[in-house]
């Protein structure tokens, strides 16, 4: 059991999934621990990928039993074949040879991803051990991005004893237009409603509220919340605000009189990679949140980047998570 009650409430709803979740960074203890740890509490139904004779050593060598771990064998696995044929057939237009496309998908990051674009597993799960830039990669070429969306963005579920945020992009976009902010802000506010169960109230943050200063800054957040009312009418949402304004209902009514979410905001989308990046951190370290993420999404289907410096418990979280998206 997690000492936080949602964490706790979000794994028993990803055990109703059942989801068959892939790890690619198989030679890892931690993804050993996980998925032994995700199969005896009944989280999900786990499996390693990679080379088997490797993973089962490692698991050997760390007294983990793994016997009832399916293990997919990206060498030598019977997708090979075919999932080099996709692979060339989705990338030859970048001059990708058939060569090259075969070798690739020997790559564990790319043999679980078309294990997951054919639907033979339900999420992935990767970058305990790859880079970001390696498992984005690995995701994009073998799954995609959604239809309708933009970009590739992230998120973190920031966990307090009594309440719960969407913090939005701190971990993948630097400097997101205002159109990538607006498919951000869906982005975030559909997978919140999933994992959560809430209702989801937009705040587009920014340095100004409603108009209080005007820069360049200011004027993108403006633009990006004036497309996603348009492109989303469905979600509630405003902005451009401040955070006090998003997140307390007396300054919200004050600061933005009339807004339907100012001062009850639980998805906070940022302006750019350096405020988001600082502000989980700063949430997560002076005010005790516990940060479940980053969660890449606005892909096709749920192929998730870890932190190189995760805890088994992270990856368990960040799986029950994937499996509700």
């Amino acid at each position: 059991m997690s000492k936080n009650p949602f964490i706790d409430e979000i794994r028993n709803k990803a055990k109703s999934k059942n989801a068959l979740v892939a790890f690619p960074d198989a030679e890892d203890i931690r993804s050993i621990k996980t998925c032994r740890f995700l199969a005896d509490e009944k989280i999900a139904r786990p499996a390693l990928v990679g080379n088997p004779e490797n993973i089962r050593k490692v698991a050997t060598e760390n007294g983990v039993n793994i016997d009832d771990i399916l293990i997919y064998d990206s060498k030598n696995g019977q997708h090979r074949n075919d999932f080099a044929a996709m692979l060339f057939e989705k990338r030859k237009h970048k001059g990708m040879t058939q060569e090259q496309a075969y070798e690739t998908v020997g790559n564990p990051l790319y043999y679980a991803g078309f294990l997951l674009e054919t639907g033979v597993v339900n999420v992935v799960v990767g970058g305990n051990v790859s880079s970001t830039g390696d498992v984005m990669r690995a995701s994009i070429f073998t799954v995609g991005v959604a239809e309708g969306i933009s970009i590739v963005s992230s998120f973190f579920i920031m966990t307090f004893p009594d309440k719960m945020y969407c913090f939005a992009d701190c971990a993948v976009n630097p400097d997101p237009t205002a159109t990538q902010l607006c498919d951000i802000a869906i982005s975030s506010a559909t997978n919140f409603q999933k994992i959560t169960g809430f209702e989801p109230k937009i705040a587009m943050l920014s340095f100004s509220t409603n108009g209080s200063a005007e820069h360049d800054l200011v004027a993108k957040v403006q633009t990006a919340t004036s497309m996603l009312k348009e492109k989303a009418p469905h979600l509630q949402s405003d902005g451009e605000m401040q955070l006090d304004a998003a997140i307390i209902p007396s300054i919200g009514e004050r600061k933005f009189p009339g807004s339907t979410v100012a001062g009850k905001a639980n998805v906070l989308v940022f302006p750019d990679l350096n405020s988001g990046n600082i502000g989980y951190k700063l949430t997560e370290r002076l005010a005790g949140a516990e940060a479940v993420g980053p969660i890449v999404q606005g892909l096709r289907k749920p192929y998730c980047d870890l932190s190189r410096g995760c805890s088994v418990d992270d990856m368990v979280n960040v799986a029950a998570i994937c499996s509700l998206m």
